[in-house]
């Protein structure tokens, strides 16, 4: 009777998915965002960068072999940090960049995590982003505080026009930064 019992002990326990254990939400307020928004064209000097925070709504991370890390971030949430134009660079960024009302969500969900060393990754997976999906890859580590990391895209491949100005004398540029910290609850 005591071997019947293990080996329905030992089925149940097969039946779980693999990262029932290793599975943590993240934690999102001590989670955070940071898009870097730089300048082109010839009077790109006469602007300047701009900072985006995007707080996530709700996300996993596995870290379990292999890994896994999903996220979303409501588009009306993102906020430009404080400067002199801010009113007007949140409305554009609302309204021309994101079209927060068509496109409510940006989410990300990983599709491979290669292990670098004991705590630094190569995480690769797919962004969806204004209604496109693309692959975006991102190097991670962790810290103290988390995983941190930074990756980068273009807004063209997600079908945004960057932003211009005086006949695209000023201009966003298409390439974006991103950093992120990733706290688990």
């Amino acid at each position: 009777m005591k071997l019947s019992s293990f080996g329905l002990l030992l089925a149940l326990l097969s039946s779980m998915p693999p990262s029932f254990a290793a599975e943590h939400a993240i934690d999102t307020a001590q989670s955070a965002i940071t898009i870097h928004v730089g300048k082109a064209g010839l009077f790109s000097a006469a602007g300047h960068e701009h900072t985006v925070i995007a707080p996530i709504a709700e996300g996993t991370i596995d870290d379990s072999e292999p890994g896994r890390v999903r996220f979303t971030v409501k588009a009306s949430s993102l906020t430009v940090q404080p400067e002199k134009d801010q009113a007007e660079v949140q409305r554009d960024m609302q309204t021309k960049v994101l079209e927060s009302e068509r496109y409510p969500e940006i989410r990300f969900e990983s599709t491979s995590v290669r292990r670098l060393s004991d705590e630094r990754w190569t995480v690769a997976g797919n962004l969806t982003l204004h209604g496109a999906t693309n692959p975006v890859t991102a190097e991670v580590r962790k810290t103290g505080a988390g995983f941190e990391g930074q990756a980068s895209l273009r807004q063209s491949q997600f079908g945004i026009k960057p932003v211009s100005a005086a006949g695209g004398a000023v201009r966003v540029k298409d390439e974006l930064k991103i950093e992120f910290l990733l706290r688990e609850k």
